[in-house]
């Protein structure tokens, strides 16, 4: 053999074991997810009563498309979060309500889908039913928009309050006509919720919890929704009348970015 021959069949070795380390790697990147913590729960393990219509595994929403990071429409918690909304249920339930969540522990990936897709002025497919009122260009300035959400911390969720028994809500249809989140309950996308004056993921100063508008039955009801969780020491987002953080924090600095997929709690119990 040359010497020649023999330079080229060891770079031909050198690259090929480049090329396996480089191949192996990916592998294990792809198939290496973060997991959660012990002590995160997915919330029908604690209370199977509370229905989940997780709106980021779906279509239908600000976005408009499944949000990266939800593999399965399930909503986990810290367990302190999910006992705390378990007594809400069963208070709930004696009054002939149920709760039902929209989204609760969210990865930081989702976040950072959302911020991707606030600053692609371009797509504004949903603007008509999502934020018919606001520029998209001030969806940050007006902090709609976060580069960080309570979400990713675990103890922080979206819910309302459904009267007993819970009529099915029809799937969204991609591509349907859509009307303003804030048009009478008879005219928004339907849900099977109790009327809270908006829907759910409304960008609009209607949604503020306390909003002077929303008066009625629609203000008894936000109210019945926020006594009954600030009771069980839930703390209110004052612009989003569906948005709780149960207090204290078990992570109240640390974002997460496991999966929503109950294959991230597995190795917790």
């Amino acid at each position: 053999m040359t010497r020649l021959s023999m330079a080229v069949r060891s770079l031909v070795t050198v690259l090929a074991a480049l090329l396996a380390v480089t191949a192996a790697s990916a592998t294990a990147r792809a198939t290496t997810e973060p997991k959660a913590p012990a002590d995160f729960v997915a919330l029908r393990s604690v209370d199977p009563t509370i229905l989940q219509e997780i709106r980021y595994f779906t279509p239908h929403n600000f976005v408009g498309e499944r949000i990266d990071g939800y593999q399965q429409p399930l909503c986990i918690l810290t367990r302190p979060a999910a006992e705390a909304l378990h007594q809400a249920q069963q208070r709930l339930l004696r009054q002939g309500y149920t709760l039902k969540v929209y989204d609760c522990y969210r990865p930081q990936r989702s976040v950072d889908h959302f911020v991707r897709w606030a600053k692609d002025l371009e797509d504004q497919a949903m603007k008509a039913e999502f934020y018919p009122n606001v520029d998209k260009t001030r969806l940050f300035e007006d902090s709609y928009i976060a580069e960080k959400s309570g979400h990713s911390r675990g103890s922080t969720m979206d819910l309302t309050i459904v009267k007993l028994p819970a009529l099915p809500t029809r799937p969204y249809i991609p591509g349907e006509p859509l009307v303003p989140c804030f048009a009478p309950q008879g005219e928004r996308f339907p849900d099977n919720s109790v009327d809270m004056g908006t829907g759910y993921d409304c960008f609009d100063t209607l949604s503020h919890t306390l909003d002077p508008r929303i008066q009625g039955q629609q203000r008894a009801n936000r109210l019945l929704l926020k006594n009954t969780l600030e009771g069980l020491g839930f703390v209110n987002l004052a612009e989003e009348w569906w948005h709780f953080t149960y207090k204290p924090e078990l992570y109240p600095d640390t974002y997460f970015d496991f999966p929503v997929s109950t294959k991230s709690l597995i190795q917790s119990h």
